[in-house]
Order: C-alpha cells, then structure tokens, then sequence
C-alpha cells in the first residue's frame, strides 16, 4: 500500500489548502485502487511502493503536486496567474496614494519603529551615538551609504548637541529624501501616429511578467487597444501565464513555439500591432543576467527587427527590478542601462520588502528615471512614480492595514 506520509511543509503550504483533504481521501482507496493508477498519474509506472518512499522529499513534494494540479484540472500556467494579482477578490478601491502607502508599509515600519526607538524618553540628544544609530537605520531601507550619510549629516548640521523631538528628526529626513529623489513624472511616451512598441526587460525572478500584465491593465483601463509579444519563448511557464493574462484583460497576443527566435515574436507581434492598428505592443523577452553577452547581443537583434516595421521602436525600453533584491539591483541597472538602451525602470515588488529605500541610489546613480511602482498583489497596483507623494507616503502617519 503506497503511504501518503507527505511533510508537514507540504501539507501546511498555504498556496495548496485543499492538498491534505485530496491525500485524506487517497489513503482511504483501496491497495489497488490506490496503487496502480497513483503511479501511473505520477508519471511512475514500473516504481514501485518501496523505490517510492526512497524517493527523495522534493520529489515527493513535486509529485504529488503534480497529481493534485492534474485532479483538480489546474494548470501550472493558471495556477501562476490565480496566485498573481487580481484573482482574489476585490476589495473596495482604494486611491493611488492609499495604495503606495500600503505598499510602502514594510519600509515605513522599519523606519518609524528603529527612528521611535532612539526618542525612549521626552526627546533625544543629537550626540555622535544618536547619528550612528540613525545612519543604521537608514542603511536597513538598503538607501545605501551615501544618501544615508548625506542625510545624517543634515541632522547633525541642524541639531547636533540639541535635545529635539522625533517630528523634528523625520522633518528633515522628508526634505532630503525629496531632494535626492527629485525628478518629475515620467509617464509612457506615447508615439505620434501608429503604435507605441514597448520592449520591458530584467532577469527572471524579478517580476517582469506580471508587471507587464499590470502595463497593460493600465493601457486597457485608458481605453488604449494592446498587443502582447511573448518573447520570453525560453520559459514556457512565462509564454502559458501571459497567454492566461491576455485573455483576462482582453488584450491581443502572440507567441511562438519553445525556445524559438524571440526576434522572430517580437517582429510578428510588431505586425499584428500595425495590422489591428493597435495603441500599444508591448514586448517580453527572456531572463537574462547583465553580464550575459550573447543574451545581451540577442536584444539587440530584437530592437533591429522591430526598427525594420516601425522607424522608432522600440518607443520604450523598460528594465523591471525586483526591490527585495536591494542594493543587487544596481548592478542590474548598471548592465542593463547601456545594453538594452533602457528609458526607464520599473520597480517591482515593493510591497514585499523593508528596502524601499532603493529608489534612492537608483535615483542617485543613474540618469534613468523610475517610471512607475509595483505597490500591491492587484493587476491595478502599479503607480506612476511621484517622488513627493512617495515620501508623503512613506512617512504618512497611518499606514493602510492589509485586509
């Protein structure tokens, strides 16, 4: 009789809570029942019960995932996109600035918790172990030395040798923050006549899919018509969730079969864009690191096949960084700002992370201005880029509660 004996880790796995019930049911079956076609379903057929259980836990975990996915009729393609935004159900709509603030909320806890902690009694002095405690802190947001030490230094120019309160202390920090952020809002440029081709980059991991499917929520939700490329054509979880997310937000897309030409998806999805007289065609392409040349040369020869059809394309080269990567990020934009002729940068996953100090080196470091922020799980959780509002929300005195 094959034994159900599956790790706690599995069956306490939140992404799968109906999995203990279906293996509850299983072990019940009887020793035919349940042996023969259990292994055939798990793709094991000459395994038997004792080869089995000597599997190791990964594939046992895989597995039986495997055989739940196929019960239960649930693709891994589908399954991506139930659990990526906007599949749960709605809650009421909160505004942009409501929704930076809950996105913003991990890095405001850190820094409004650690800054309280230095005021324990009726203000604090401004002495050198307050400033080395604060420039702590700030370095925790992953702001990076500089900014951080450029914003101690204001504190201790104004205050230093001053009992001062904590509201005086986040003043400041406000107006630096601002300054060091500073840049106007950077919307999509849109192109004069026919469509605007937009090419969004980064390496895997970093949120690059589904912040594509929250650009093209945005357009849809302008009222603008959208072509997706899926030149991702590596990965074939990534071309199945994007299929999915078309076909959800009503957009057009193309594809090609696995590790096909992505230069070849990318000059039919161009197509497609002026043959519907679409607005928008935006373009995925594989995970790549900046370091990759051949992965970088590749890009290159997709930006040519799409200069061929439209004089400008690509109107928009958007590199995706994941923001729980911190300060690894910058190295990515480094690669990818001079190879991939970046216009401008999505932060993604800022709502997952205390490091949403980022923004700042990024802003410091580059002439690339931050374009819009992944703020929440919802396909409509992706904001312009305000530095003002960004700050305004960061330090708001209530910080949205997750439901």
């Amino acid at each position: 009789m094959v034994h159900f004996a599956v790790s706690r880790a599995l069956l306490s796995d939140k992404r799968r809570p109906r999995v203990a019930v279906l293996l509850s049911g299983l072990a019940n079956c009887t020793t035919t029942a349940e042996t023969t076609p259990t292994t055939k379903l798990l793709g094991h057929d000459k395994m038997g019960s004792k080869s089995f259980h000597h599997n190791s836990r990964f594939l046992v975990y895989q597995n039986t995932m495997a055989l739940f996915d196929r019960l239960t009729g649930k693709s891994q393609a589908a399954k991506a996109v139930s659990e990526t935004p906007g599949n749960e159900a709605e809650s009421p709509k909160k505004g942009i600035f409501g929704r930076l603030k809950h996105g913003l909320e991990k890095t405001h806890q850190l820094l409004f918790t650690d800054v309280r902690d230095l005021f324990k009694q009726e203000g604090a002095l401004v002495d050198d172990a307050f400033l080395g405690e604060l420039f702590a802190i700030l370095i925790r947001t992953d702001m990076g030395a500089g900014p951080a030490g450029t914003i101690r230094d204001q504190v201790k120019s104004d205050f230093r040798g001053r009992v001062v309160q904590m509201s005086e202390v986040l003043d400041v920090i406000k107006i630096k923050l601002r300054e060091l952020m500073a840049q106007p809002e950077v919307p999509i440029k849109f192109a004069d006549s026919g469509p605007t081709v937009v090419m969004v980059v980064g390496v895997n991991g970093s949120g690059k899919t589904t912040s594509i499917a929250k650009l093209a929520t945005m357009f849809k939700l302008q009222g603008k018509s959208v072509v997706l490329g899926a030149g991702d054509t590596f990965r074939a979880a990534a071309v199945q969730q994007l299929t999915i997310w078309a076909e959800r937000i009503g957009a057009e897309i193309v594809t090609g079969a696995s590790n096909s030409d992505p230069a070849s998806v990318a000059h039919r999805a161009v197509a497609k864009a002026l043959e519907t007289s679409a607005d928008v065609c935006i373009i995925d392409t594989a995970g790549r690191l900046q370091n990759q040349t051949s992965l970088m040369q590749e890009l290159a020869k997709i930006r040519r096949v799409m200069t061929k059809q439209i004089e400008a394309a690509p109107h928009e080269v958007l590199l995706v960084l994941d923001a729980t990567a911190g300060q690894n990020g910058i190295s990515q934009a480094k690669g990818f700002s001079d190879a991939a002729g970046c216009t401008g940068i999505v932060l993604a996953k800022l709502d997952g992370t205390a490091k949403g100090g980022v923004v700042v080196p990024i802003r410091q470091q580059f002439e690339l201005p931050v374009k819009y922020i992944g703020v929440g799980e919802k396909a409509e959780d992706l904001a312009l880029f305000n530095a003002d509002e960004f700050v305004d929300a960061l330090f708001a005195e209530s910080v949205v509660s997750k439901s």
